[in-house]
């Protein structure tokens, strides 16, 4: 596996607030990889960082084998801000000429280039001004000028915040047709986007690394510790048995006697969840390891954090 980028103990500090605690990351090339926390947890300093637009305290970054900011990194680098700005006056074609005027790209690269773009960015046609263009057209018009130089790593931060569902739709759409094409660093604290496009998922809170992981495995590891459970006739006293026992970590009851429950230790309870519910006189209807989604993952690692 070659990695695109690679962090190792990267920390950052403003004062006495530590907004990156030794982080560390392999983003696997090719692949689309979110990064995932809630608001305030260092998602957007660590994409400061590796764009060289600040400094780390301590620990290292390297894209590609260089130090962010370099000549050699920012060639490789694409980069969508999380509040991208635009030249209102000009059109999408004149916009993305100016941005690979930047890049030192030649007109017939540029010609070759640009209408590839606006096609994966489903602007073709559009002549309107962009100061006249939805939220979401923009975000999909800020994709297209961070793929302007052909970079091999694609860096995006919260490219799906404030949109409408379509809008939504529309950027994930964009994002999803480059996987295998370029790296997609993908920051975010919207759990359904990172579970539909990434193929692996860094969940970050208050600055530290809770989880690295490729989503079917993270998902499979706490899916393992996870019972769903049917019984018939009352469950409450089975309930308050289960939020009782010393293995359980959480339980939520539902109407029809259905249970789920998350364990710390699934042998045990597998061993005492059968004797509970002899023992309260209860019949057994259902009892297996429960499906368990991104977002289970995600407030069972940061949600009970103080």
């Amino acid at each position: 596996m070659t990695a695109a980028l690679e962090v190792k103990g990267l920390t950052k500090r403003f004062g006495d607030f530590v907004a990156l605690d030794n982080v560390d990351l392999v983003v696997p090339e090719g692949s689309i990889y979110g990064f995932l926390g809630p608001n305030g947890a260092g998602k957007t300093t660590t994409l400061r960082v590796l764009t060289g637009l600040a400094r780390a305290d301590a620990g290292s970054a390297r894209l590609f084998g260089h130090a962010p900011g370099s000549v050699e990194a920012r060639s490789l680098t694409g980069f969508l801000p999380d509040v991208p700005g635009f030249y209102g006056w000009m059109t999408a074609l004149e916009f993305l000429q100016f941005a690979g005027g930047l890049f030192g790209l030649d007109h017939e690269t540029l010609d070759e280039r640009i209408p590839l773009l606006l096609d994966l960015a489903g602007l073709s046609g559009v002549d309107s001004r962009v100061g006249g263009y939805s939220r979401g057209m923009k975000q999909r018009l800020g994709i297209a000028q961070a793929l302007i130089n052909a970079p091999r790593l694609l860096m995006l931060d919260e490219p799906t915040s404030a949109l409408d569902p379509l809008g939504r739709k529309e950027v994930l759409d964009m994002v999803e047709s480059l996987a295998g094409r370029t790296t997609v660093f993908f920051s975010t604290h919207i759990l359904a986007d990172v579970e539909r496009v990434c193929d692996k998922v860094a969940i970050l809170d208050r600055g530290k690394l809770v989880a690295e992981s490729g989503i079917a495995e993270l998902k499979a590891r706490y899916a393992a510790h996870r019972l769903e459970l049917k019984v018939v006739g009352d469950a409450l006293p089975l309930v308050a048995a289960l939020e009782a026992a010393s293995w359980t970590t959480a339980v939520t009851a539902e109407n029809g006697g259905s249970i789920s429950v998350a364990v710390a230790d699934l042998g045990e309870a597998r061993r005492e969840v059968p004797r509970m519910i002899a023992d309260l006189g209860l019949g057994l209807d259902r009892l297996e390891s429960g499906e368990i989604s991104l977002e289970d993952v995600f407030v069972e690692l940061v949600g009970g954090r103080s």
